[in-house]
């Protein structure tokens, strides 16, 4: 009997290591969880963030929570202590106020993106869609959405682009103003503009609507900068992910959602 007994005893074990064995080749092992990385990001890249964040937490433990806006409100958030630990900004002048006011590391900006402005209208909207800027003098274009200029790069992109048009004077008094370019293109989605100045980065790709290219030399570039930021909790975590974006992976998906890539790089400005 006590022989049967220890015959029993190695079988269920070998039985259960087996088992395990199995299981183990079944079940790929869980990534190590890690920490959050807290990105500031200007609106204009919302759908490309998301994709790119995908893409880096594939090969990366940390986990991304990204808060999008307005550049200008982001950066007065940074002022006021908000602890990013990334600041990715639609214009390069709100990187370099962030640095001025030592809410992040100078020798760490870089370019990362060329944006791209657009004239966008809903396809089920506008019975007859825009095709250049200055069809927008017509009065079946009753609000035209823009962002808010003050604090919104796309939106002082969109009041230059106006000007040197010769259209602001006229149009002002139609004009409907989003605090940020997510926010201007809800206005148009929602039925409350019927036309927007927006980011191409938002709508390229989709079929819900028309754009139209506005030339670029009707506004200053739009050059976007990132920087790491001081008062984050994972600055190494941070700067992962910024070079992430700057290397050939993250250029791939911003490329996949209409930005340019910044033909100079900039030296960093000290604060």
């Amino acid at each position: 009997m006590p022989g049967l007994r220890r015959l029993w005893v190695v079988c269920t074990a070998l039985l259960f290591a087996c088992s395990c064995q199995r299981g183990s080749e079944r079940s790929p092992p869980k990534k190590p969880a890690g920490a959050t990385i807290r990105v500031a990001a200007a609106a204009d890249l919302t759908n490309a963030f998301e994709a790119a964040g995908k893409t880096f937490q594939e090969s990366n433990a940390d986990t991304l929570s990204f808060t999008f806006g307005a550049s200008g409100l982001l950066a007065k958030q940074l002022r006021e202590g908000a602890p990013f630990d990334v600041f990715a900004a639609a214009n390069e002048r709100f990187v370099d106020e962030a640095v001025a006011a030592g809410t992040c590391d100078a020798t760490s900006k870089r370019l990362y993106a060329q944006g791209h402005l657009v004239l966008w209208s809903m396809k089920s909207a506008v019975t007859r869609p825009p095709t250049t800027l200055n069809d927008l003098v017509d009065l079946r274009f009753a609000r035209i959405a823009i962002a808010n200029p003050t604090h919104a790069p796309y939106g002082q992109a969109a009041k230059e682009a106006l000007e040197k048009s010769n259209l602001w004077s006229a149009l002002q008094p139609r004009l409907v103003y989003g605090e940020n370019i997510r926010q201007t293109m809800q206005l148009v989605q929602s039925g409350n503009a019927d036309v927007a100045l927006l980011a191409e980065s938002l709508v390229h790709g989709n079929n819900l609507g028309i754009t139209v290219a506005i030339d670029p030399a009707l506004h200053a570039p739009i050059t976007q900068a990132l920087v790491v930021c001081s008062k984050g909790p994972n600055r190494g975590g941070g700067k992962a992910f910024a070079d992430f974006l700057n290397a050939p992976a993250g250029q791939a998906v911003l490329k996949r959602f209409g930005f340019g890539i910044p033909t100079e790089v900039t030296a960093p400005k000290a604060p």
